[in-house]
């Protein structure tokens, strides 16, 4: 893994001599671009590249096209703009519109289930960037990852399909015409209009899809799509139609740990190594020194994980001219994706007793293994566990557009459009669901470091198999619910005028009004019933074993679920476990135990609930001038935005009553019945843009641009009210509290850039850009009782345990104590046993720890330097596309310092690049695309999380057969390359994923 990148490289030489393709188109505009006679292209020395003639004029298709209107629109724009386009109508360069935005410079993705889903830009994440539709803000709507109430303003790119798509534009510095909210750029995904290009035209396509992840299968999967456009009335009325359907089956196995807290060598709490004295120091090896930082794992596990998405897109348009002056559009547009994954585990957990371990050299000490011996008393569990994910967004979005051509050379339009995306459970689970299952009579455990795979091993007591049925236990499960519904209502009144005359060549001007209504709800269902549901006594566990019948359960190997990955054919590895179906484990369960109420429905209500309604109106202004300078054209706009936003915030806060102690060191709060509480927030933006550029020699253009932009806190920390998570340790809990009144980051942006155009489709260029930004939202701790609640622990039933039972005395034998001589104070069973202690008001108060959001005085500088060439090697119908980008912060995580020191860090900065090579000729069109992302910083906190450097080849080819069919197929992820992510050290993997090639074939028609 650590040397994936240079071996990447070498295949990707390989795949290019043998291939001879070419990667997506670089960037291209929205509108046609027309090579003319006297711009010659090789239209006209070429009589086999397609054409469409009209007079003396050659359209230049395919790959070249959208390059020529790459060219076009960065060499005509203000400020740095920089777009992909459809090559035809229909045919977007990649299915995906998150993998065709990472060819552009600067432009980075995110990966969830082999695709690309999230889109950063200059090093700055999801959240920092707008993206808009027809200029239209969109509403967003992200689910999570099912363990809380969903917060993003992320837009999720696996939402759309990419075949109803004209265009992408990507404003990376601000302007005033341009809406707010994106730090890192603002994204507009075009969409296809009738009166685009008049006439009948359109294309239906077909194809299968083979993912070569899918564990042991190959099922082909269908993507169908079509677009028809036309005019008619003399051009007067237009319609367009588009639709998109996709299946899709994956496999993403992966191997996951769980770490504590980056501990100092010197600290002594719970987890952390010992200490000399300690008999359990001669077990450890080059001990981390007393200044030296580490973490231990917590827990591991293998997940199998299947797959199956579905995805459907659709668009009507309906355009009327009834005057040369007046246009009129409405427009629909609809999105659906769905997606179920079944996830079976194999896992360990670790208790931090009687443990042994060996390390790496210090500052930061990583483990090279890790082990916990168990004496057969504390029954230790080994894990399998059943998991799955099952939800539905669907985005809808109703507009309409007038614009009138008034006299004297002015342009008025109206835009308005109600829009909504809603992510819900697709299922009567919730979307997020686990179900626990468990061998007891683990006598020792490892996890071995050594390998990019961590590799997990084991041992049994003796008489104990791990692969015996009947001794599977059913243990805790978890049902979560969530929802998030975001609402957006927005009217646009906008004005242009043209001058021509002097310094003066335009003016823009206009109002926004944007509504935007969000609802984020989630409530979790959660047994903690891990010693076995029916009870932890060995009878108990068995009457729950017997309760489960033995076919339910598939055996699953598992080094050749990670083949390729070192560590993987490790002969220490867990060769192999039972996976499980759980909506039929939930049956007998609930059947049984009434785990979900005994309806078979574990959809819980929502404990939380909130409500964020947010109004902002923009008024702008924007100066439009050009002029000469030593006979050189130049041009200069400066503009102006206000933003004012007023914010309601409600929030169901749920009413804790009481506490109870399931466990050793496991706690819950206790609750009953709930209220809304609302909070307001306000605030103020003026935002100025200047862009500056001259061609001081033919083909050559210098730029300059200066701009205040925004990017407003995500919907979390607006929530309003105080809540508390259900799960304590001893030690106390934690929650957390909104602040409404939050102010957007803030960032003041300077970009430089140089092109030279030496060809109609080629050009090199160098930018700078700088970024200082402010308002950063930071979270302050408070350590404070909450709602008068107690723990057991601690308190005089407990001393009263301890006294009559010995200090060493435990939960179980605690609890039992407690529910004889203190009868009312314990939780039983159906059968009277005693089964939790309830804390009591005379015990001592919880100390919980509450974090608020709040905006720091901390500022961060964000610089890099771009590097492209688009180059077409003359009349070979061979070219390439190169761009490099670096990006450096002043902001950097000190993973020496331990997680009891704050830090501010800024997320989500790595360098990029991408290689592409393309030949367009013969009626053939080939791409292969090498797409190359640094180690970032992906979170930080109290610990950092990286994502390892990844680089990807991705090619495709179509031939026409005719002018009008052509064959194509696409390759993604050809070389197979894996992912990994780490903690402090490269040894602390938190997780390792397989993936695997992904292959298209088919047939598109086009009229």
């Amino acid at each position: 893994m650590r040397s994936v990148h240079a071996r990447l490289l070498s295949q990707l030489a390989i795949g290019v001599s043998t291939f001879a393709l070419v990667a997506a188109p670089g960037i291209a505009a929205a509108q046609d671009a027309a090579a003319t006679v006297g711009n010659p292209g090789p239209s006209q020395t070429d009589p086999q590249t397609p054409t469409d003639q009209a007079g003396d004029d050659i359209v230049v298709t395919g790959i070249r096209a959208s390059l020529r209107e790459s060219i076009n629109l960065k060499r005509n724009a203000q400020g740095v703009v920089d777009a992909i386009s459809a090559e035809d109508i229909g045919k977007f360069p990649d299915t995906n519109l998150a993998e065709s935005l990472q060819r552009i410079t600067g432009v980075s993705i995110d990966r969830s289930n082999g695709e690309g889903q999230f889109v950063t830009v200059r090093g700055f994440g999801p959240e920092y960037n707008l993206v808009v539709l027809n200029g239209r803000q969109m509403p967003t709507s992200v689910i999570g990852d099912g363990n809380s109430a969903p917060v993003s303003r992320s837009f999720d790119f696996a939402n759309l399909a990419s075949e109803g798509v004209a265009a992408l534009e990507v404003y990376k510095s601000g302007r005033a015409t341009v809406p707010s909210g994106g730090i890192g750029s603002t994204i507009n995904i075009r969409t296809p209009r009738p009166f685009d290009k008049m006439g009948l035209r359109g294309s239906l396509s077909a194809r299968g899809v083979v993912d070569t992840s899918q564990n042991g299968k190959n099922d082909i999967t269908p993507e169908v799509s079509g677009i028809f456009s036309d005019t008619f009335a003399d051009d007067r009325i237009g319609v367009l139609i588009t639709g998109a359907y996709q299946k899709r089956h994956f496999s993403v196995n992966q191997a996951n740990v769980g770490w504590r807290d980056g501990y100092l060598g010197s600290e002594n709490n719970w987890g952390s190594l010992a200490q000399p004295g300690d008999p359990r120091y001669a077990n450890i090896t080059n001990r981390p020194d007393a200044t030296d930082v580490y973490q231990v794992p917590q827990n591991a596990g293998y997940d199998v994980v299947n797959g199956r998405r579905e995805r459907i897109n659709g668009q009507a348009v309906l355009q009327f001219r009834p005057t040369d002056s007046l246009t009129a559009t409405v427009d629909y547009t609809y999105s659906r994706n769905t997606v179920d994954i079944r996830d079976n585990s194999v896992g360990i957990w670790y208790n931090h007793n009687d443990t042994s371990s060996a390390w790496t050299d210090g500052p930061v000490a990583g483990p090279i293994f890790y082990t916990e011996r168990f004496t057969a008393a504390e029954a230790k569990d080994l894990a399998y566990s059943a998991a799955q994910t099952s939800a539905r967004s669907e985005n809808k979005s109703i507009g309409g557009n007038l614009e009138w051509k008034a006299p004297g050379g002015v342009t008025m339009t109206l835009d308005a459009h109600h829009s909504t995306a809603e992510s819900k459970p697709n299922n009567k689970y919730g979307n997020s669901n686990s179900v626990g299952t468990a061998i007891f009579g683990v006598q020792n455990q490892t996890i071995n470091f050594d390998h990019d795979l961590p590799v997990i091993s084991f041992n049994m007591y003796p008489g104990i198999d791990p692969l015996n049925k009947a001794l599977i236990v059913p243990t805790g499960n978890a049902f979560r619910n969530s929802y998030f519904r975001d609402e957006i209502n927005q009217v646009r009144v906008s004005g242009h005028y043209d001058h021509d005359q002097g310094f003066l060549d335009s003016l823009d001007w206009g109002f926004e009004f944007t509504d935007n209504k969000v609802r984020s709800a989630y409530g979790v269902l959660q047994n903690d019933t891990w010693g076995g549901t029916g009870g932890d006594s060995a009878a108990q566990r068995a009457a729950a074993a017997a309760l489960v019948p033995d076919d339910i359960f598939q055996l699953v190997s598992i080094p050749d679920k990670f083949s390729g990955i070192s560590g993987a054919n490790d002969p220490s590895i867990v060769q192999s476990f039972y996976s499980f179906n759980l909506p039929r484990m939930v049956s007998i369960l609930d059947a049984a135990y009434g785990i979900c109420g005994g309806d078979n429905d574990c959809r819980t209500p929502y404990t939380t609930d909130r409500r964020i309604h947010e109004k902002t109106i923009s008024p702008y202004f924007q100066f439009n001038g050009k002029f000469d300078m030593f006979s050189r054209p130049g041009h200069l706009i400066a503009g102006v935005r206000w933003e004012d936003t007023v914010i309601n915030s409600s929030a169901l806060v749920p009413t804790p009553v009481g506490t109870r102690q399931n466990s050793q060191n496991e706690f819950n709060v206790l609750y009953s019945g709930s209220g809304f509480t609302t909070f307001k927030g306000h605030y103020q933006n003026w935002l100025p843009s200047v862009d500056f550029d001259i061609e001081p020699l033919d083909g050559v253009k210098l730029r300059a641009s200066y701009s205040h932009t925004i990017t407003r806190a995500d919907y979390g920390s607006l929530q309003g009210g105080r809540t508390l998570d259900t799960l304590f340790r001893v030690g106390g809990g934690t929650g957390q509290q909104g602040n409404p009144g939050l102010i957007p980051y803030k960032s003041k942006n300077i970009d430089l850039s140089a092109e030279w155009y030496y060809g109609n489709e080629s050009y090199i260029s160098v930018g700078y850009f700088h970024k200082n930004v402010s308002n950063y939202i930071g979270v302050t701790q408070v350590n404070t009782p909450a709602f008068g609640l107690t723990t057991p622990v601690g308190g005089p039933r407990y001393q009263a345990a301890l006294a009559a039972l010995g200090a060493n005395a435990t939960f179980a034998q605690i609890r039992d104590y407690i529910g004889v001589n203190f009868p009312n104070t314990v939780t039983r069973d159906a059968q009277g046993n005693p089964v939790t202690i309830l804390g009591q008001p005379n015990d001592p108060l919880v100390n919980f720890v509450i974090s608020t959001p709040f905006n720091s005085d901390q500022t961060a500088a964000v610089d890099g330097f771009e590097f492209a060439i688009q180059h077409n090697f003359w009349n070979t119908g061979f070219g390439t596309i190169l761009n490099y980008t670096i990006v450096n912060g002043n902001r950097k995580y000190d993973n020496t310092l331990p997680a009891s020191i704050s830090q501010f860090a800024i997320t989500g900065l790595s360098d990029s690049a991408n290689a592409v090579l393309f030949f367009d000729k013969y009626g053939i069109q080939a791409r292969a695309a090498y797409n190359w992302r640094a180690e970032y910083l992906s979170g930080s906190g109290i610990n950092p999380y990286y994502i390892e450097s990844y680089g990807q080849l991705d090619a495709s080819a179509s031939y026409a057969i005719t002018p009008n069919v052509a064959v194509f197929a696409e390759g993604i992820n050809l070389t197979g390359t894996d992912r990994r992510g780490h903690l402090r050290s490269d040894r602390n993997v938190f997780f390792s994923t397989k993936q695997d090639a992904r292959y298209s074939a088919g047939v598109r028609f086009t009229f």
